[in-house]
């Protein structure tokens, strides 16, 4: 930041490292070994949809990059007005997933609409069928977990242990103000 702006108390928003997103499956092999916990082969991207043909040129480029190679995607609209691009993989294809999450993530911010990415999120159950999400807030370039336990409930302690546990592998968004609750992400 230049002395300038810090003078006049302008500051630079935090730049996405998207590249973070890559840690996923090492933090997966520690969610195991001390939760239990594994991946259920579902990710997804959440994003405020912008008007015009740009972005519909964008959204049908990405969709069709993800079909591709046979991967199953949705697309969905929640109460909020949020567009959710959710991604479906073998349980074991981590790395897959991670790479395609990456993909849409990166292919949104090259044409200009990564002001509209709001976090990404990658599901976890264990043998107790207890459900969870990593979430990737796009702005911070942080992760933190979100542990639905019911309706508009979540488990708070799980999330804590969830945290200390992979604080090693990701880098954990440290204002718990913004670990928000994903009421509307589909399959969570």
């Amino acid at each position: 930041m230049s002395f300038w702006k810090s003078l006049l108390g302008k500051s630079e928003p935090k730049r996405a490292n998207l590249d973070a997103l890559f840690s996923l499956p090492s933090a997966a092999i520690t969610l195991q070994a001390s939760l239990g916990f594994t991946p259920t082969g579902v990710g997804s991207v959440c994003f405020r949809a912008a008007e015009g043909a740009a972005f519909a040129g964008t959204r049908a480029e990405v969709t069709a990059l993800l079909r591709a190679d046979g991967t199953h995607v949705t697309e969905d609209t929640d109460e909020y007005g949020y567009t959710w691009l959710t991604d479906r993989h073998e349980p074991s294809d981590l790395t897959g997933l991670v790479t395609e999450l990456h993909g849409v993530n990166s292919t949104l911010e090259a044409h200009g609409f990564g002001p509209g990415l709001l976090c990404s999120l990658v599901h976890f159950r264990d043998p107790a069928e207890r459900r969870l999400a990593l979430v990737y807030l796009y702005k911070q370039g942080t992760f933190y977990p979100f542990a639905p336990s019911g309706p508009q409930q979540r488990d708070n302690m799980l999330e804590i242990q969830v945290r200390d546990a992979i604080a090693g592998d990701l880098p954990i968004e440290r204002e718990l103000s913004r670990w928000l609750a994903v009421w509307g992400a589909p399959e969570l």
